[in-house]
């Protein structure tokens, strides 16, 4: 038996990769097309940037807690969700969530910590970086970390949010990603977090600079991991 997995999902082209990752992978554990039962749930895109463009966090907690209720309705045993940003509203509705969650930078940093990296570069939204959602579990692990400038947060965001998250990567994209990623290198970080789920459609370990931390991909084997282990009790 596995767990059943719940998807509190936000933006589709990283949630699609969360999904993908999940079912593709589950087959090496499970056999030809095996993966854990998975349900995903997501209100518009639109109806989360209302409450971003507020700075209404709360708004965004309880859009991400009526989407945990619909998937603890549909059984699921425990709860991911495949956006980062979206995660500096978790604490507003942690405690009232039907089920447990994986934490996207929890998980990222566990990752981390397992490489032996000591500074590590973050990317994603310019709500994201600007944010203590990876500080927080950064420094909680002894190690450091680097934003990037204003302006590059900024333009990061730009072409998350007009390109990236309508699945179309360009080249000027990508070269804007590697000279910020070479600027965070130079400033001494050893490797990046890839904190949009929606980055890792552009970069990944060929054409980075630095080592990469796919948020989406570690999220999506964490809780394969956990969906593989049988309740207790």
């Amino acid at each position: 038996m596995t767990q059943h997995i719940g998807i509190v999902a936000c933006s589709s082209e990283g949630a699609a990769l969360c999904y993908r990752t999940i079912c593709a992978e589950g087959a090496d554990y499970l056999g030809p097309h095996g993966h854990p039962e998975i349900t995903m749930h997501t209100p518009p895109l639109s109806e989360y940037m209302e409450y971003i463009d507020r700075n209404d966090w709360q708004g965004v907690g309880e859009l991400m807690l009526k989407s945990a209720e619909i998937l603890a309705g549909a059984g699921a045993d425990f709860l991911i969700c495949p956006d980062n940003t979206i995660h500096q509203a978790l604490h507003y509705i942690e405690g009232r969530a039907p089920l447990p969650w994986l934490h996207i930078a929890e998980v990222v940093v566990e990752k981390a910590m397992e490489k032996g990296y000591r500074k590590l570069g973050l990317t994603g939204t310019r709500w994201l970086v600007n944010s203590e959602v990876y500080p927080d579990k950064i420094t909680a692990r002894g190690l450091d970390y680097v934003r990037p400038e204003p302006e590059e947060r900024d333009e990061i965001s730009r072409i998350i949010m007009a390109e990236l998250t309508y699945g179309r990567c360009t080249p000027e994209g990508l070269a804007y990603f590697q000279g910020v990623i070479s600027r965070l290198k130079d400033r001494g970080c050893d490797a990046v977090i890839l904190g949009c789920t929606e980055i890792p459609l552009l970069i990944n370990d060929a054409n980075s600079p630095l080592p990469t931390l796919d948020s989406t991909r570690l999220l999506a084997r964490a809780a394969l991991m956990k969906a593989l282990t049988p309740e207790k009790g």
